[in-house]
């Protein structure tokens, strides 16, 4: 036990992953469990491999759930925290209107919350990580999707309804590719590292002379972000081509965040961002060539401390502060 007493139990529920840990009231992970997320069998089996995933957790740090101050859970797509509902998912087929947080609490006999998994990470980063001097500022994920957290004046932003903070999902170009969501152009289709894989396979397809594959063990179907970035490393034309496309897509998105919230600094972190300078540098001046001269330079870029763990992290922080405030 913590000298406080205050344990928080953080769960970060994604489309193929579940990543649960105890944390305590100073951000320390005393345990970690990583599994895989049943999604195409549905509610019942994800709800199950949490459960087993959280009593690996809790067994690791030698702990009950009697010992848990609270229990927080983050999780991907349009939710609202005062309600505990999970409105939909476009990562987790056949999930609509699922009262998640009821479900978590009725399982551990525990006050649990509900929070957007890119909000959690936010919070993560805020209390324990890249933002933790920071009043206003925005956190992105660039991976698979594009995700991120809003903070204003030290809270999350969650907007009326609770589902502030979609930002893979601003409209980039109205011409643009299908999203999951159902909308056509949004961000995360375009700057992503699916975007960047996709339009990678694309033009290979038609013939395009380029060592991508070598990289990729020859099959098309395993050309991802790294094998891309392995290749504009070693100067492949079309590799370094398509990481600067992504990058201006990257920055046009930034740009608009910029203009609309002017924060303090906005927090990269994600797969994606691995890629480095190569990506983020022209991004930030494409940002910097659309955004207003005076928000643009008032603010500053910065990678995410906490890297995968921010959104485990952050869904027991959340949970702590809440239960702290009897909210």
């Amino acid at each position: 036990m913590t000298k406080n007493g205050e344990l928080g139990l953080g769960i970060d529920l994604g489309g193929t992953k579940i990543l649960t840990a105890v944390i305590d009231a100073a951000g320390k992970m005393l345990s970690r469990d990583h599994s895989v997320t049943p999604a195409a069998e549905g509610q019942e089996a994800v709800i199950e491999a949490i459960m087993e995933s959280t009593k690996r957790s809790l067994s690791e740090a030698g702990m009950t759930s009697e010992d848990l101050t609270a229990v927080g859970i983050g999780a991907p797509g349009l939710s609202n925290p005062e309600t505990g509902i999970l409105y939909t998912s476009p990562n987790l087929p056949g999930w609509h209107d699922v009262p998640l947080r009821d479900i978590i609490s009725k399982e551990f006999g525990k006050t649990t919350y509900l929070i957007n998994d890119g909000s959690a990470a936010a919070v993560g980063e805020l209390y324990f990580g890249a933002a933790k001097r920071a009043r206003d500022f925005i956190y992105i994920t660039v991976s698979t999707g594009i995700g991120g957290g809003i903070v204003v004046n030290g809270e999350i932003y969650a907007g009326s309804t609770g589902t502030a903070g979609e930002l893979g999902h601003m409209v980039i170009d109205d011409d643009g590719p299908l999203c999951n969501c159902g909308n056509t152009g949004c961000w995360e289709m375009l700057a992503s590292g699916t975007a960047l894989a996709s339009e990678a396979k694309r033009i290979i397809e038609r013939g395009t002379d380029t060592t991508i594959l070598d990289y990729a063990g020859g099959n098309i179907e395993k050309v991802k972000a790294e094998a891309i970035h392995e290749a504009a490393v070693a100067g492949d034309d079309l590799a370094n081509r398509l990481i600067a496309r992504n990058a201006y897509y990257l920055g046009v998105g930034l740009a608009n965040l910029i203009n609309i919230f002017n924060p303090e600094v906005i927090v990269i972190g994600g797969g994606l961002s691995n890629i480095g300078d190569l990506l983020l540098l022209p991004a930030y001046e494409e940002a910097g060539r659309r955004a207003f001269k005076q928000s643009y330079q008032s603010m500053h870029f910065t990678l995410a401390d906490l890297g995968r763990n921010s959104g485990v992290i952050g869904a027991a922080a959340y949970a702590l502060e809440r239960s702290r405030k009897n909210i």
